[in-house]
């Protein structure tokens, strides 16, 4: 009988790891989309002869599509089956790769990328609730640390593929294979899902329905929030883009009291109660602030300001991206009774990371850029694991909403905030205070969650 168990278990565990590599390749192919393109910028502009301005949408409309739909990507996974809404993300996807690719023009262009948003935000959510549903104990635990070193992993791994493709220049393609690499991958994802990811049962009945005046109130809500943050520097700072800010509050706030009096939700507020989530949002947001700022400055720095190539600018990311994506995989070796305090210890090394990149130069880049990839490393994959410990199962949808609209309403504030900061004529030295202030404020969120997690 014990050797039936175990066998039952090793077979069990096979499957996973399969089933992990291809939910994991999804979010990396989406958050690669949200940085290749800024190392393409320049390529693309003097190919369609575009302004600065359609540029920035170009980079923002996916942004934009990808954060004002996560929610309901989430629920629609909830009430139709996660793997069939992760699968017609997937197809989606590709598909809006292959026309961002062979589009013929800036303005195609534009709106292939807002299409291509829309199909991430269908595909993402799913993968934090199949692994919130079928992976269980350090198994889970091991998952969600994978998926966190993922997250931000696949947006530096961007930097670093952009420029090598664009150095390529494939068949005289200049920029288009950043596209189009995605389409062999999409369709590797579309063959194995079925085969891989176990099938779920929708939850689509009578008595649940999707929530259109939620799904209404909230798109509109994010839309407005980050739209402005997203082309605001761009067009100067324009009222408008205030109000905006002001109207998205406002929504945000109706749309809290709207989900709270309906039967069946878009988003289940409740989830919020579950011990360490809130805490855990908090550092998060705090973490993801900072890490866009970092990124999106310093590769301005790099590129406007040394005037280095982008297949170099790309390079020079390679110490963050391999020392966050090795101790984001292996931080669960360290001892269990120091769990608690990876994200705080974490954090205060980025810290140190940010202001050492700002006052450093030449060969003490790198060492500084080794130690912010470690902190997040410690930090970022972490938070994951410990923000959804007490998130119960039927709610892994609304968490997973929840968690993945943070991330990216975070990554678009950090580029709005710190981007707007170096633009403004702010030096590198200057942003990477502010940013070492985030991070400090991430520590003091960080201690909080690390209570409940040691109180688990």
């Amino acid at each position: 009988m014990a050797t039936v168990t175990i066998g039952r278990r090793a077979d069990a565990g096979a499957r996973r790891g399969p089933m992990l590599a291809v939910l994991l390749l999804g979010q990396f192919m989406a958050l690669l989309d949200t940085s290749v393109v800024n190392v393409a910028m320049p390529t693309i502009g003097a190919g369609f002869h575009a302004s600065g301005a359609w540029l920035q949408l170009v980079v923002g409309g996916y942004m934009v599509a990808y954060a004002m739909t996560l929610i309901t990507g989430a629920r629609l996974g909830d009430l139709y089956g996660r793997r069939r809404m992760y699968l017609i993300g997937v197809a989606l996807f590709t598909l809006a790769s292959l026309a961002c690719g062979l589009a013929p023009a800036i303005l195609p262009l534009v709106l292939f990328r807002f299409a291509q948003g829309m199909a991430a935000a269908v595909m993402v959510p799913q993968i934090m609730s199949v692994i919130q549903t079928h992976f269980t104990g350090p198994a889970r635990a091991k998952a969600l640390s994978a998926y966190g070193a993922t997250l931000s992993a696949g947006q530096v791994a961007g930097l670093v593929v952009g420029g090598l493709l664009l150095a390529a220049n494939l068949f005289g393609s200049q920029w288009r294979p950043i596209f189009l690499i995605n389409v062999p991958v999409g369709i590797l994802l579309a063959v194995l899902v079925p085969r891989l990811v176990p099938a779920d049962v929708p939850r689509l009945t009578a008595a649940r329905r999707l929530d259109l005046t939620g799904l209404a109130i909230s798109t509109c809500a994010v839309l407005l929030l980050v739209l402005p943050m997203v082309i605001g520097h761009e067009l100067g700072w324009p009222l408008w883009t205030f109000g905006c800010f002001v109207a998205g509050l406002v929504l945000a706030v109706v749309f809290v009291r709207v989900e709270r009096r309906v039967a069946d939700p878009l988003l289940n507020l409740d989830v919020l109660r579950a011990r360490g989530l809130a805490t855990g949002i908090a550092t998060l947001t705090c973490t993801l602030l900072a890490v866009a700022g970092f990124m999106f400055s310093f590769t301005l720095h790099l590129q406007d300001g040394l005037g280095e190539s982008a297949l170099h600018s790309g390079l020079t990311w390679l110490p963050f991206a391999v020392t966050f994506g090795l101790v984001g995989f292996f931080w669960r070796s360290l001892p269990s009774r120091l769990h608690h305090l990876v994200v705080p210890t974490g954090l205060a090394l980025c810290m140190l990371g940010y202001v050492g990149i700002g006052i450093g130069a030449g060969l003490l880049v790198w060492p500084a850029l080794v130690l912010a990839g470690a902190g997040m490393g410690l930090s970022a994959s972490p938070l994951v694991t410990q923000s959804l410990v007490h998130v119960p199962l039927d709610r892994a949808a609304d968490a997973s909403g929840v968690l993945t609209t943070t991330i990216q309403l975070s990554q678009v504030g950090g580029v709005a905030i710190f981007g707007t900061l170096f633009l403004s004529g702010g030096s590198l030295a200057t942003t990477s205070c502010f940013l070492a202030f985030a991070a400090a404020l991430g520590i003091v969120a960080g201690s909080f969650l690390a209570r409940t997690v040691r109180r688990a």
